[in-house]
């Protein structure tokens, strides 16, 4: 008797009893292959990276496009069902070691993490599109390098301060450095979020903006009176259209990520701490939220963020501990020391 689970070979019985059966039914053996259905032709990379590329969102497209890039330089010619999983982990390894030196890089770890994720984008699309099945993705075969904790922290209140100071007393406009430092740091948004600002995203009254961040997350953030005054008044001397970009330059253009970078840079000449610790925007909302959580626990400190409401991390109680715009506003009227409208 054949264990449950398991195969044998057919008998000599039961093959000629399939043969008599299917003469009985007028087929042949190879009448079954040519039923068989049959996929797509699978199309090379070079054909396959432009289609994934258009159906994917300019995010996705700017996180992977780059890695894309590498994948044609080595397989463009190559079929979708060609790479073997020992190939991909090799690709891998290439790019991790030829990855651009940085002060900050860590052996080309990010790199090849972000190489593992763009071929499976491109695999799983290939999955809908029935061009391979799940079974024959490679790239599902390959484990990801493991991401190491991050080096950001909060910065101290006093470092916090220099930094202020000194965006506020120098480079060729203060007044927008100073906006954006206390934005970020009311807030705790990316630069997305705050690039993302409009005119019209401002609700005065109740003292909310509305951000708009990664992964088309959306949220009314409390900001406190004084940096909305602020806002209102650098989007009417600027001339920022209603439903456009709120932050611009003096001359009426909208910034993009280079004025962080060229704030930063300055910020590390006259204060070689910052350019030592590759402090950059992202570690202010560290501070604010590390600021929240110590202060008023870690629902305030995950809703400030604007995470989602439930993850695996903390599991089915967050449905439960669940923190409200009222909470916080009232953390913000802390740390901002001004009442607001929704305490």
């Amino acid at each position: 008797m054949t264990p449950a689970g398991t195969t044998s070979s057919p008998s000599t019985a039961d093959v000629d009893a399939a043969r008599l059966l299917l003469a009985r039914m007028g087929l042949s053996p190879q009448d079954l292959l040519d039923s068989a259905p049959t996929r797509p032709p699978v199309p090379t990379f070079a054909e396959y990276v432009p289609v994934v590329a258009a159906a994917v969102g300019p995010g996705t497209r700017r996180v992977y496009g780059s890695y894309w890039n590498r994948i044609l330089d080595h397989w463009a010619d190559r079929r979708l069902d060609d790479p073997t999983p020992s190939e991909i982990k090799q690709l891998v390894e290439h790019v991790k070691h030829n990855v651009v030196a940085r002060r900050n890089a860590r052996g080309g770890r990010s790199a090849g993490e972000h190489l593992v994720s763009a071929l499976r984008c491109l695999y799983r699309h290939a999955e809908h599109d029935g061009l391979i099945d799940p079974a024959d993705n490679p790239a599902r075969k390959v484990t990801k390098p493991r991401r190491l904790p991050s080096t950001r922290r909060a910065v101290a209140h006093d470092r916090l301060a220099e930094i202020n100071r000194i965006a506020a007393t120098t480079g060729n406009d203060p007044a927008l450095d100073t906006l954006l430092l206390r934005l970020h740091v009311e807030t705790a948004c990316r630069r997305g979020g705050a690039l993302a600002l409009r005119p019209q995203d401002l609700d005065p009254t109740q003292c909310l903006i509305f951000l708009r961040e990664k992964g088309q997350t959306v949220r009314w953030q409390p900001v406190s009176p004084t940096l909305m005054a602020n806002l209102q008044r650098h989007a009417d001397d600027r001339g920022s259209p209603r439903a456009g970009q709120l932050l611009r330059y003096a001359d009426g253009r909208p910034i993009t990520t280079r004025r962080y970078d060229h704030l930063w840079k300055r910020l590390g000449i006259h204060l070689p701490w910052v350019a030592t610790q590759q402090i950059s925007t992202h570690w202010l909302r560290h501070t604010t939220l590390t600021w929240v959580e110590r202060n008023f626990g870690y629902a305030v400190a995950r809703a400030y963020a604007g995470h989602a409401d439930a993850g695996g991390d903390i599991g089915a109680t967050a449905t439960y501990v669940r923190a409200g715009v009222q909470e916080v506003a009232a953390a913000l009227a802390t740390l901002a020391a001004e009442p607001h409208p929704l305490e």
